[in-house]
């Protein structure tokens, strides 16, 4: 999974993307301080497979990993080239999601490229950038249906949506937000249109607000409005917080955000955030050899999802051993859970779960 770290320069993009990867980006208070993206690879946090390890001691530990890439700050005119425009679009078409960091705090000494704090105006900003650049595309992609149509009637329905969805971001809305059946779905897919990209609002706070006002932030207040019109995800985080606990040890880490009331990082938040967006789930393999988290859709079938280990699983696969994370950890050991019938065996039909414990079964 791949996600890209968006936003206005200064609105503390950098200093997010820097504490939940400790990639050391470059941050300071001027903008275009990301020029190239930074990229940074984070093990996604999952207490089941810590359990897991507890129990199989093994020789590897692998846990489910997510891509961020810290994205250029964007500008109004990106799509004309602006700034650093061009850059800016084509690395937001390589990524599964944005992460658009939006600032909801007030500070003199920080440098806002507006001048003043707008949520609305911010968010708009970076959205009407991504619509004029889908604008072009469907264009484009409309001028070449229309030429095919008229030996392959079957195109007409496509292009019809397209008209519609064209009028849309006219007015100025995300492709995202725009109400479409599966097959139009299918359509939007087949134009790789950036609005239409899943996102979450980070919405960056001071840390007082964070820890004690959240509800009442006048700024998130208003992001929250926003992300309900066009079915996107909020996510309250302090940036300043989590660059504090960046470098600290797990059990100084725990201590930190205890004394904050808090019982998780902004990073564990964002993966569980991201996760549902994205409709993934994980599902578990043990043994003495590795514990590891392997992601998938959820709807995935068995044979898909041992692909994802090998592409001889899925080819040869025969059945697969199941047993829930719960009911493996309650039992002790798989042969426990074996003496209790927990352990199922599934065919090729079963759509797995997250927190599935699975051994494929398969011959090629």
């Amino acid at each position: 999974m791949k996600l890209g770290i968006v936003g206005l320069p200064n609105v503390g993009k950098s200093t997010l993307f820097n504490a939940i990867t400790s990639a050391g980006a470059e941050s300071a208070n001027y903008p275009f301080c990301t020029i190239d993206p930074n990229i940074g690879v984070v093990s996604v946090p999952d207490k089941r497979l810590d359990a897991l390890a507890e129990m199989y001691d093994p020789d590897k530990y692998t846990p489910a990993a997510i891509e961020f890439v810290d994205i250029a700050g964007l500008v109004r005119g990106a799509s004309r080239g602006e700034g650093l425009g061009n850059k800016f679009l084509s690395h937001i078409r390589e990524v599964d999601a944005i992460v658009h960091v939006v600032r909801c705090f007030e500070n003199d000494d920080i440098i806002h490229v507006e001048g003043e704090i707008s949520p609305e105006r911010d968010i708009e900003t970076i959205n009407l950038e991504l619509i004029f650049s889908d604008l072009e595309i469907l264009g484009r992609r409309t001028d070449k249906l229309n030429k095919q149509a008229k030996t392959d009637k079957r195109l007409l329905d496509e292009i019809d949506f397209l008209k519609r969805l064209n009028a849309h971001l006219e007015e100025g809305k995300t492709a995202r937000g725009f109400a479409q059946s599966p097959q139009e779905e299918e359509y939007t897919a087949n134009a790789f249109l950036l609005s239409a990209k899943p996102v979450i609002y980070a919405a960056n706070m001071s840390e007082d607000d964070f820890i004690n006002n959240i509800a009442n932030n006048p700024h998130y207040k208003r992001v929250l409005a926003i992300a309900r019109e066009e079915g996107a995800a909020v996510l309250p985080i302090c940036a300043k917080i989590e660059e504090d606990i960046a470098d600290m040890s797990k059990e100084d880490k725990t201590m930190f955000l205890e004394e904050l009331n808090l019982t998780e990082s902004g990073l564990d938040r964002l993966v569980q955030e991201c996760y549902s967006l994205l409709g993934l789930i994980s599902y578990l393999t043990a043994g003495k050899q590795e514990v590891r988290a392997w992601t998938i859709t959820k709807g995935t079938k068995a044979p898909q999802a041992a692909g994802k280990i090998h592409s001889d699983f899925e080819r040869g696969f025969i059945r697969a051993e199941i047993v829930s994370f719960g009911d493996l950890t309650a039992c002790g050991s798989m042969s426990a859970a074996k003496e209790k019938g927990l352990v199922r065996l599934e065919g090729k039909d079963y759509i797995m779960r997250d927190g599935d414990v699975a051994l494929f079964r398969f011959n090629v």
